[in-house]
């Protein structure tokens, strides 16, 4: 059974640091690209970035640009989503995404709320 299961959310001042993880299992994770998003109500779904299977990475959100850093760990078949500096703003549903060729899945998504 394909899995991917987010943790480490809930709510941080401003100012704070998080740290989110997204386990796999059920799938060949060390071939799949590995991105994360976030969506906060009444917006759309936006890409924060992502890792490569040889561990590049990329940084999309401008947002965020500069507080967040992607990595993997293939042998715990994890990936993780540090943010730092948190600010209101941030306060979103976080998901990851595995992708490779035709094959997608995504995580049940965890909350991240960012207040004082």
């Amino acid at each position: 059974q394909v899995q991917l299961v987010e943790s480490g959310g809930g709510r941080v001042q401003p100012g704070g640091s998080l740290t989110l993880s997204c386990e796999a299992s059920g799938f060949e994770f060390s071939r799949y690209y590995i991105s994360w998003y976030r969506q906060s109500p009444g917006n759309q779904r936006e890409l924060i970035g992502g890792v490569t299977t040889s561990d590049n990475k990329h940084y999309y959100l401008e947002a965020m640009r500069g507080r967040v850093t992607i990595s993997r760990d293939n042998g715990k078949n994890t990936a993780y989503l540090q943010m730092i500096a948190l600010k209101a703003d941030d306060t979103a549903v976080y998901y990851c995404n595995a992708k490779a060729s035709i094959n997608e899945y995504w995580g049940q998504g965890i909350q991240v709320t960012v207040s004082s």
